[in-house]
């Protein structure tokens, strides 16, 4: 099966070159940024294209989900919902939880859970000690779904990072969690080797 197939067509309109080191950059970008008004440094230039190469790919990330999401007969957030309750121990979290973990407000959660319930993916669990707590679970037609997806998934996602050695991809995500760090002021929490 073709990457397209899986995921559908993403456009960029940039024009990529590459650079003497052999980086890849969008040259026009690179040419409307040093037109600029007032000129840049060139660490000014490298940030702003990193920048935009970065919201580019995750624009293009997201395109890429909800299409899979969507031939699977799911929106994106009813995937993230079904992917934290697979995860769950027993398969299960409370609504409060899930709703904290996908950092959506409760009457989201509810009505992701509802058209999810709908479609028997998902059940509502009432928890006996706490009248007032009501637990997400996973049925066994929602973990055959995801189960039937993962494959695919990961088949889109190798894809995507074809080419890319582990260095580089070593690279990529220690460089994303920086950014997640400067943007959060999320700590380093050990270092491993």
């Amino acid at each position: 099966m073709q990457f397209s197939q899986i995921t559908g067509e993403c456009r960029f309109n940039g024009t990529l070159a590459t650079d003497r080191a052999g980086r890849l950059y969008d040259s026009r970008f690179r040419q409307s940024i040093r037109s600029a008004r007032r000129p840049l440094s060139e660490r000014e230039v490298r940030t702003v294209e990193a920048m935009t190469a970065m919201r580019i790919t995750a624009r293009l990330t997201r395109q890429l989900m909800d299409r899979w999401a969507d031939k699977h007969g799911l929106s994106e957030g009813r995937l993230h919902v079904l992917l934290r309750l697979a995860a769950a121990p027993d398969h299960q979290l409370p609504l409060g939880e899930l709703a904290d973990q996908l950092e959506v407000t409760p009457r989201n959660i509810t009505g992701l859970i509802d058209h999810l319930e709908r479609d028997g993916l998902v059940e509502r669990i009432d928890d006996p000690a706490d009248r007032r707590l009501t637990y997400a679970r996973l049925t066994v037609a929602g973990g055959k779904r995801i189960d039937g997806m993962r494959a695919q998934g990961l088949e889109w996602q190798l894809k995507i990072a074809a080419g890319l050695s582990v260095e580089e991809l070593e690279q990529l995500r220690h460089a994303c969690f920086r950014l997640i760090e400067n943007m959060t002021g999320a700590a380093v929490a050990e270092r491993s080797a």
